[in-house]
């Protein structure tokens, strides 16, 4: 059976995943981006975006694993874009251009319908309106048996681990204080949860924690 991941999740050492203020021209939130600082420096990273070059150290081989063998994605609303409430045309169609990274089904959590869209490469996205279990659902199916990745934000990866959905969670621990933003962990308790640190590696500009379900 495919397994449910989350992978190369940016962390600050005060617990935030993301900034404040998320808006078009800050896709992370303020500050949000000195929680990827280790991974745009990456080869993944610069060939997703159609460069050339980029460095092939540890967190690059984290950035290319999370972004290779998947079967199907699940994002929030929030990751999807900045757009808010009913959706006002099928203008907004994610951050990523007409090639979105994923190359497979993507699913939209939201409280809004709307249509699948599909983008060039192979992504599809779906949007699910009756909540997380619904789209693992659906992602299994699409699935097959290759793993499902959750890509975020915060508050979806939060459900998820409350629901005891997540078999195994990739964090980059930043050497960053952001002081406010969207908290990981806020309200759980992942011990009782029945989550454990599996190890723990360094890399060239953060500390890769890989957190376990016990089975």
């Amino acid at each position: 059976m495919s397994k449910v991941v989350v992978q190369s999740i940016g962390l600050s050492l005060d617990g935030f995943a993301a900034g404040t203020d998320q808006s078009l021209e800050n896709p992370l939130g303020v500050l949000g981006p000195e929680l990827m600082e280790w991974f745009f420096p990456t080869k993944t990273f610069i060939e997703q975006h159609g460069g050339e070059g980029g460095e092939t150290g540890i967190d690059d081989g984290f950035a290319a694993e999370s972004m290779s063998g998947k079967g199907a994605w699940i994002l929030g609303r929030n990751m999807f874009g900045p757009v808010r409430g009913p959706w006002p045309d099928d203008e907004w169609k994610g951050w990523w251009g007409g090639e979105p990274p994923y190359h497979v089904p993507t699913f939209v959590l939201t409280h809004h319908a709307r249509e699948p869209i599909e983008m060039k490469g192979g992504t599809t996205f779906h949007f699910v309106t009756d909540g997380i279990h619904s789209a693992l659902q659906q992602a299994r199916a699409a699935a097959g048996y290759k793993d499902i990745r959750i890509g975020g934000g915060a508050a979806t990866i939060r459900q998820f681990l409350e629901a005891g959905l997540i078999d195994e969670m990739h964090l980059a621990l930043r050497p960053v204080i952001l002081g406010r933003g969207e908290p990981l962990f806020a309200g759980l308790d992942l011990r009782e949860l029945g989550y454990q640190v599996g190890k723990m590696v360094p890399g060239e500009r953060a500390v890769h924690m890989f957190i376990t379900r016990i089975s």
